[in-house]
């Protein structure tokens, strides 16, 4: 996980346990006032669960963490799971260890096969002794929490790929695809497509002679196009005129650069060229998977600024002005 989406998580994760702990805080003074009888218990979990209603199941447990009451969910007592031994689940671990209120990593959950979390309270006498355990799980996605949703950052990435591949580079050679005997005209039709007929990301699969494309009408689905249909400017007719948004990280202006990058990277050489390439105007990033099935993701601008020594490492690794 890269270091921008923990910190995303994390967040998320300080606002439940700000919101959790104190919800069952509450409540286990409420259990250490009844125990250890297994029906009033049962009745004051019933009665918590009214205000957790993103709660899945709670139950109490003894200080060995065998169960001391059913299962409470929101339709009624699961008696199934009185007795159970929860001791070797990874979510109780802090709390055995003494930790007053924990809250467990995601997990995926035995039954329902779904992103769960558990928070775990400890229930303590008057004296500090302990008592037991007050257990809350919750599914992923009845949390109360809005999430904020993940940004990517813009810094460049780069991700190996197959290392059968990369082991066996130097045995394969660039076989010219049909896309690449017609390579200019269909790099001006996409910039026609992305300029004036609202596709904001586009995928160019050079070795298969294919693209796939996103657009503003319909953001939701993407379109093959093979061969045939990029060797035809007529197919601009099926899709509506629509204005460069405005919005758009990239300039509308800089788009025939980028493309023609890519171009220079699919000939650049036989045997390390550019298998793929895409480009999404509004985040800026271009998607760059090379014969040795590296893969890079980078700013458009930072793509510009690479001269073609940069990425067969012979030479300067910034670009002339074009």
């Amino acid at each position: 996980m890269s270091q921008a989406l923990q910190t995303a998580v994390a967040r998320q994760r300080m606002l439940l346990r700000g919101r959790l702990a104190g919800l069952l805080e509450r409540l286990v003074l409420s259990c250490r006032a009844v125990w250890p009888e297994r029906q009033a218990l049962e009745r004051l979990l019933i009665d918590a669960m009214t205000g957790l209603p993103s709660c899945k199941y709670l139950y109490v447990l003894d200080r060995e963490a065998r169960q001391l009451t059913a299962n409470i969910s929101p339709q009624g007592l699961l008696p199934e799971h009185l007795g159970r031994d929860r001791g070797d689940r990874p979510y109780l671990a802090e709390a055995l260890a003494g930790e007053r209120f924990s809250l467990s990593p995601v997990y995926i959950s035995r039954n329902a096969r779904r992103p769960s979390l558990t928070a775990v309270q400890r229930i303590e006498d008057a004296d500090g002794q302990l008592l037991g355990f007050l257990g809350a799980d919750f599914d992923l996605r009845e949390l109360p929490v809005t999430r904020e949703l993940y940004r990517q950052p813009e810094q460049w990435v780069q991700l190996k790929g197959d290392p059968a591949i990369r082991g066996g580079l130097f045995a394969q050679q660039r076989v010219e695809s049909l896309m690449d005997s017609r390579i200019d005209e269909i790099l001006d039709l996409l910039v026609e497509l992305i300029g004036a007929h609202g596709v904001f990301h586009g995928k160019l699969h050079f070795s298969s002679s294919r693209a796939t494309i996103w657009t503003l009408d319909d953001p939701l689905r993407y379109r093959i196009l093979d061969y045939e249909d990029l060797a035809n400017p007529g197919i601009c007719l099926a899709y509506p005129c629509r204005p460069y948004p405005a919005d758009a990280a990239i300039p509308e202006a800089r788009i025939p650069e980028v493309l023609r990058t890519l171009r220079e990277l699919r000939f650049m050489d036989e045997t390390i060229y550019l298998r793929s390439g895409s480009l999404n105007i509004f985040n800026g990033l271009v998607g760059l998977n090379f014969s040795c099935d590296g893969s890079h993701y980078m700013r458009w601008d930072e793509l510009l600024h690479k001269s073609l020594g940069f990425w067969l490492g012979t030479g300067e690794a910034c670009a002339t002005e074009r």
